[in-house]
């Protein structure tokens, strides 16, 4: 006879994964103090240790006070770090502590996350280090609106929305999955029950390499806002896909009014690969795409057109 589990040794279960994942994950962890130069205090935060010689991952808006800054860990070790780079527009940073022998977390893969899977937050929020909260994925896919010091605005996409609690502090903290891999970099909190956290994954990964090699990340830049618009159904029929990038506006001297570029044109793809909304164009716009001549497929009228955009180097 098959035995059903208790509602007590569900819980039992639960807890257990909790505890293993709070003690694989808390040593890479730490709360982070940034000084406001020649200002006092500028803020405070986590970051997670992503390799054993001293890099950490946070958020953007953690580090951007600038100035000296402080690591402290569970074990109540404590670095001086310096900020290596910052990206307000995927609000990633990396810092790194000035010690060759950290405890480095196992990196996930977000895109491999299903709605409902349970995630542990760990962070230093209002303070307190080493704070363990817990839930599931409540959505995935959100966007997260971002902008830079220049006026630059953009959405991180595959944002990942959870109910674990999170609160100011939080913010460069893991999220992480049961099997106790950085999943996630807790950025915000949208409301009561709803906080948000950045993908770790390919897109995020190059982001991140970026700001450890060069403290910065180069992206192509178009000159065009727009948005999503759906493609009449002869069009969608023979592209397979319902959707392009309406351009709304061309800036004036950018790439894409050299490139002829118009409103009301419907960029379809770029280069060989379809685009449907603006998070797919902005995700395209990567640095080995500046100065190379790319084609873009857009629909004017009832034309689908080639025009080929050279790509500058956003500032």
């Amino acid at each position: 006879m098959i035995e059903t589990p208790t509602e007590e040794d569900a819980l039992d279960a639960y807890s257990t994964i909790v505890t293993s994942v709070a003690e694989k994950v808390l040593p890479s962890v730490a709360s982070l103090r940034i000084g406001r130069a020649g200002r006092g205090s500028g803020g405070a935060g986590s970051g997670v240790v992503i390799t054993p010689d001293g890099f950490l991952v946070t958020s953007a808006h953690v580090v951007a006070a600038g100035g000296t800054a402080s690591a402290t860990f569970i074990d109540g070790t404590e670095y001086q770090i310096d900020i290596v780079g910052a990206d307000p527009l995927s609000d990633l940073a990396i810092v790194r502590a000035r010690s060759a022998d950290l405890h480095p977390a196992r990196i996930g893969d977000a895109d491999k996350l299903r709605v409902g899977q349970l995630v542990v937050a760990i962070g230093n929020p209002m303070g307190f280090s080493g704070s363990v909260t817990s839930g599931v994925v409540s959505g995935l896919g959100r966007s997260l609106a971002t902008a830079d010091g220049n006026g630059h605005r953009r959405f991180v996409e595959d944002v990942i929305q959870t109910d674990a609690a999170l609160n100011p502090g939080n913010s460069g903290g893991a999220l992480s999955d049961s099997k106790a891999q950085l999943i996630g970099v807790n950025t915000a909190v949208a409301g009561m029950g709803l906080g948000l956290a950045v993908p770790i994954n390919s897109t995020t990964q190059a982001i991140l390499s970026a700001l450890m090699r060069n403290g910065r990340v180069r992206r192509a830049y178009l000159g065009i806002a727009g948005g999503t618009r759906p493609l009449p159904p002869p069009i969608a029929e023979q592209l397979g896909r319902r959707a392009g990038v309406e351009v709304h506006e061309v800036v004036a001297g950018s790439p894409a009014e050299n490139a002829k570029l118009r409103g009301g044109d419907v960029i379809v793809s770029v280069g060989d690969v379809g685009v449907s909304n603006a998070g797919d164009l902005q995700r395209l716009m990567v640095e080995a795409k500046i100065g190379s001549r790319i084609p873009l497929t857009v629909l004017r009228a009832d034309q689908l057109l080639s025009l080929d955009v050279v790509p500058i180097e956003l500032k």
